[in-house]
C-alpha cells in the first residue's frame, strides 16, 4: 500500500506540514504510523480526503461542458497588439493562457484579479513520478 509521510502529503495538497498535522490531530485527515513512528497517511485516504477538499464549481458552471476549472489570481498579464499572454497561480499551480487582447481587455483581466482557467482538452498527458523510496510510498 502506498503511503504518504506528513511532508510528502502536504507538498500534494498544497498546503503546509504543519496544516496537515492539524488535520490529522483533529482526526479529519486518517493517520498511522510507520515502522520508524513517523506518521503516515494511506495513498487512498489522502486521494479521499483531497477529493473532499475540492471547491464546487464556479457559479455558472453547470452550463459549461468543462469539468477543469482552476480558481486563482492573475500573476502576470503581457499585452502586445493582437495577442496576450496571462499567467494565473491556482495553489501550487501555474496557469499560462494566451489569447487575443481584446479578450484580456474585455474581461479587464490585470495582475491582482481573480480568473478562473476553464479547460478543455481532447488530450491530457498523465505521467507518473518515480517512486520516493522502495518502502512503499509514491511521490504522485
Amino acid at each position: 500500500m502506498t503511503t504518504y509521510r506528513i511532508g510528502e502529503a502536504a507538498e500534494l495538497l498544497g498546503v503546509s506540514a504543519d496544516t496537515v498535522r492539524r488535520w490529522m490531530d483533529a482526526g479529519r485527515l486518517p493517520a498511522g504510523r510507520d515502522e520508524h513512528g513517523h506518521r503516515v497517511v494511506a495513498g487512498v485516504d489522502l486521494a479521499a480526503f483531497a477529493r473532499a477538499q475540492a471547491a464546487d464549481p464556479d457559479a455558472g458552471a453547470e452550463f459549461s461542458s468543462a469539468r477543469n476549472r482552476l480558481r486563482g489570481i492573475v500573476v502576470d498579464v503581457r499585452k502586445d497588439t493582437v495577442m496576450a499572454q496571462v499567467d494565473i497561480q491556482a495553489g501550487p499551480f501555474r496557469v499560462v493562457s494566451l489569447m487575443s487582447r481584446e479578450a484580456v481587455d474585455e474581461l479587464d483581466l490585470r495582475v491582482g484579479s481573480v480568473a478562473v482557467a476553464v479547460i478543455k482538452s481532447t488530450t491530457v498527458v498523465v505521467e507518473r513520478a518515480t517512486p520516493v523510496t522502495s518502502r512503499g510510498r509514491a511521490g504522485g
